[in-house]
């Protein structure tokens, strides 16, 4: 990447001298680089970033809340009702929802052409003061307006009247920031090169979020309100929610080829060749207005299709860049301090999805194999998105994160998420119910307990982790900015 600020008369940053000098060739390797970053878009993505990292300091404390809910004592301080479920949804919105959100939006952000006049600045930030608004209204209402908590699958609820406002606040900046990513985005150019095809990968995100926006108001339309809490938000959300997880998975995509360029790998794929699993992920995706289109949103069909398509988008995209990902970290050894967490992330982030995407293959029946998997995915996306944050550090004027605590992080976190899922796992195994708490899981053996102690470890450890990233994040604002990329450091 590079910070070269200079514009061409229709707002596209131009490349650096050097870039347009060096002659490319058939054996020249390709650069996976996002956009330069412009004064503009260094501003917004703060933003953004802020906005990040309180979502993961909100869910971490909502996590907190939620081993105090069931401490015998403490928990009569808390509000009354259901408080343990309540914290639940609400950790679970911010750490994923808020926080994939919010990093998109820097992501977006960093793509987008200027816009010159002070109005048009207005309304680029709009998106992150709705977001920001709703995501704090949604934290809010768990103490003042909790409701009913429904573990609705992609986004649960509280079915309150001021937690529902809030997310609609939420939902009206997130649309209005993928209307910007579609709109106003930095083109491609004629020439299909490293940096094209990661713009591409950015547009396919944004357009895979827009089917999402698509299916959630299409849902919104059909679905009968006279339905149970339970059942109207899972089939609510279960269409526009499996589309944002080609948005999320595409990111990470982008991130892993980042990461790997920035520590000096070099990934065995050409720039069309990535290019076009991009454009496979992002075709899969409009599987979803078909489905809607096809079946009934109520029916199983209509609920299978949507697995279907992103389990075929998913593997043949992702399948060949995890291979080129591993050959290009192969042979490294001896990084800079400063890349040393940027290849913590990428080989935890992996280690995570490839889990997730493993156990999915065993699921038969409903327990907490489905969260197992889940959990693996999402996860594997959260660790490269967290060290994407730490790539483009130095990009938005901060200092590079280094030091051994910023290399444990990833791994912390990782192994922590990968012991919660084997937890998991191994108590589905024997049939434990997934969405259950307490003595409503019904733990009869001493394998049942064993799996769900180490579900339980595992998830302090990540709790722990996700407390490290933001704090090695606010060191790193807080240290001293540097010039230029800072990734060219000697060990």
């Amino acid at each position: 990447m590079n910070t070269d600020t200079t514009l061409t008369p229709d707002g596209v940053p131009r490349s650096p001298p050097a870039a347009r000098a060096e002659p490319v060739t058939a054996s020249t390797p390709a650069r996976f680089e996002l956009p330069a970053v412009t004064a503009d878009g260094r501003s917004l993505a703060r933003g953004w970033l802020w906005l990040a990292l309180g979502a993961l300091l909100g869910s971490g404390l909502f996590s907190v809340l939620l081993v105090l809910a069931r401490t015998p004592g403490i928990n009569a301080w808390l509000p009354s009702g259901d408080f343990f479920r309540v914290a639940l949804v609400v950790h679970v919105d911010l750490s994923v929802l808020v926080w994939f959100v919010a990093i998109a939006g820097l992501l977006w952000s960093l793509n987008l052409r200027p816009l010159r006049s002070p109005r048009s600045r207005l309304l680029v930030r709009a998106p992150l003061w709705l977001c920001g608004a709703g995501a704090l209204g949604m934290a809010l209402a768990a103490f003042f307006d909790p409701g009913e908590a429904v573990m609705a699958n992609y986004i649960p609820m509280l079915d309150s009247a001021g937690f529902r406002a809030a997310l609609w606040v939420f939902a009206a900046g997130a649309l209005w920031l993928v209307l910007l990513a579609m709109a106003r985005p930095v083109p491609i150019g004629p020439a299909v090169d490293g940096a094209g095809a990661l713009r591409f990968g950015l547009h396919a995100s944004a357009v895979a979020a827009g089917v999402a926006l698509l299916a959630f108001g299409w849902s919104l339309a059909v679905v009968p309100t006279t339905l149970p809490a339970k059942a109207y938000y899972e089939i609510l959300y279960w269409g526009g929610g499996h589309a944002l997880q080609f948005t999320w998975t595409l990111l990470m995509l982008v991130a892993w080829l980042v990461l790997v360029q920035s520590c000096g790998g070099r990934v065995p794929l050409s720039p069309r060749i990535v290019l076009l699993l991009f454009l496979i992920a992002l075709a899969s995706v409009f599987v979803t207005p078909l489905a809607y289109l096809m079946h009934d949103v109520s029916s199983v069909e209509h609920r299978e299709m949507h697995t279907w398509g992103m389990r075929f988008g998913g593997g043949v995209a992702i399948a060949p860049l995890v291979l080129a990902v591993l050959l290009a970290l192969a042979p490294m050894r001896g990084l800079a301090p400063v890349k040393r967490p940027l290849r913590a992330a990428v080989l935890a982030s992996m280690l995570l999805f490839v889990a997730g995407g493993v156990i999915g293959l065993t699921i038969q029946g409903s327990n907490v194999k489905i969260p197992a998997h889940y959990h693996g995915c999402i996860v594997g996306v959260t660790l490269a998105l967290m060290g994407l944050v730490y790539r483009l550090l130095p990009e938005l004027g901060y200092a590079a994160p280094r030091g051994r605590l910023a290399v444990v992080q990833p791994w912390l976190y990782g192994i922590g998420q990968l012991l919660h899922i084997i937890g998991l796992m191994w108590s589905g195994g024997y049939g434990v119910q997934r969405k259950v708490a307490g003595a409503e899981q019904v733990l009869r053996s001493s394998g049942e307990i064993a799996g769900m102690g180490l579900m339980g470890l595992g998830g302090l450890l990540a709790i722990v982790g996700g407390f490290l990233f933001a704090l090695v994040v606010i060191r790193a604002m807080r240290a001293d900015t540097v010039t230029g990329v800072g990734m060219e450091e000697t060990p």
